[in-house]
C-alpha cells in the first residue's frame, strides 16, 4: 500500500513500497544509511560518499553533490533520491523530482539531525536501529555536560582565496556551541550580504584579526586546510591556538556525530576547556528526543 511522507522542508512524497534502489546524493546521510543496514539498498552515490570506505568502492557514482549526472541516475532506475537543502542545487534537485519521489532534508541543529535519523529510520523501515543511533548520539553529548565550560572565542574556516568561515545559522555553528565556543563570526556581515553569505561569510585577514578569535580551527573540507596554512594565521594571530580539525566531525550530521563526542572531547582537552556545556539533556528531553 502507498505510504505519504513529508520530509523536513515540508514537502510530500508517496512511496508505492518500501525503497529497495536508494540513490543517496549527501555523504553524511550516505554513511547513515549503510549503519542503518541498508547496503544492499544504496544503488549510487556521489563521489564525495566515501564513508564507509569497502562500500564507496563497490557502488555506482552518479557525479557530485552539486554536479549530478541524471543520465547515471535514469539508468539506476531509483525509488528514492535522498538529499539536502544545502549541498545539493536547488534546479538539480526540481529537475529530480520530476521523474523521481526526492526526500530532502533541512539540517541546521543537533535536534534537526536527530529528526533527520528518525525520519529516514521509518521511510526505510529501519526505525529500531534509526532510534538506536539517536540513543547513542543523544547519551554521547550528554555525558560531556560540564556547567563549569569557558566560552571561547573561535573562528572556523572552510576555505582560502577567498577566505570563507561558518558562522550562525549553521550545523558546524551548531557543533561549536556544543563545544562552548563562541563564534566570533555571528554578527558578522561581509560586503557582499546576501543570505548564503551571511552564513559563510568570505572576509579578510585583516578583519579576522580585528575579530580577535582565541582559537582558529582550519577544517579539513571542503577546502583541505594543511600544516602550512597555520603559520599565515599565525603571522597575523600570534597568541591564538591554530589548528587543523577534521572537517567530518563538525559538519557531517548523520551517524558520524556517534564519534564525533569523543573526537570533540579531546578537541577541547588541548585548550583545557572541560567539557560541553550547551548540551545538557536530563531524561526527560532525552525521552522527548527519541519519541519526536
Amino acid at each position: 500500500m502507498p505510504k505519504d511522507f513529508t520530509d523536513q522542508m515540508g514537502r510530500k512524497i508517496t512511496l508505492p513500497a518500501t525503497p529497495k534502489r536508494i540513490v543517496s546524493i549527501v555523504p553524511s546521510q550516505t554513511e547513515l544509511l549503510y549503519d542503518l543496514g541498508l547496503a544492499g539498498k544504496i544503488a549510487g552515490i556521489t563521489w564525495f560518499c566515501i564513508h564507509p570506505a569497502h562500500h564507496f568502492n563497490a557502488t555506482e557514482k552518479v557525479g557530485g553533490t552539486k554536479k549530478l549526472n541524471f543520465d547515471k541516475i535514469a539508468a539506476l532506475k531509483p525509488d528514492l533520491i535522498i538529499g539536502n537543502k544545502e549541498e545539493n542545487e536547488k534546479s538539480q534537485i526540481e529537475a529530480l523530482e520530476k521523474e523521481y519521489p526526492v526526500w530532502m532534508s533541512d539540517i541546521n541543529t543537533l535536534e534537526d539531525a536527530l529528526l533527520m535519523i528518525k525520519m529516514l529510520g521509518e521511510i526505510t523501515e529501519t526505525g529500531e536501529k534509526a532510534h538506536e543511533i539517536c540513543g547513542s548520539i543523544i547519551d554521547g553529548f550528554s555525558k560531556l555536560n560540564n556547567s563549569n565550560i569557558y566560552p571561547t572565542r573561535t573562528a572556523y574556516l572552510i576555505w582560502r582565496k577567498p577566505f570563507m568561515a561558518a558562522s550562525s545559522n549553521t550545523f558546524i555553528d551548531e557543533m561549536m556551541k556544543q563545544c562552548g565556543m563562541v563564534n566570533v563570526f555571528k554578527g558578522f556581515v561581509p560586503k557582499n550580504d546576501d543570505s548564503e553569505s551571511l552564513r559563510y561569510p568570505m572576509f579578510t585577514l585583516e578583519e579576522l584579526k580585528e575579530l580577535s578569535p582565541e582559537i582558529v580551527m582550519l577544517s579539513s573540507e571542503p577546502f583541505p586546510f594543511k600544516d602550512k596554512h597555520i603559520k599565515e594565521i599565525k603571522d597575523i594571530l600570534p597568541n591564538a591556538d591554530v589548528l587543523l580539525v577534521d572537517g567530518e566531525m563538525f559538519s557531517w550530521y548523520g551517524s558520524r556525530l556517534v564519534h564525533s563526542v569523543s573526537y570533540f572531547a579531546k578537541l577541547l582537552d588541548k585548550f583545557r576547556i572541560p567539557a560541553l556545556a550547551q548540551f545538557s539533556l536530563d531524561t526527560t528531553q532525552k525521552s522527548l528526543l527519541l519519541q519526536r
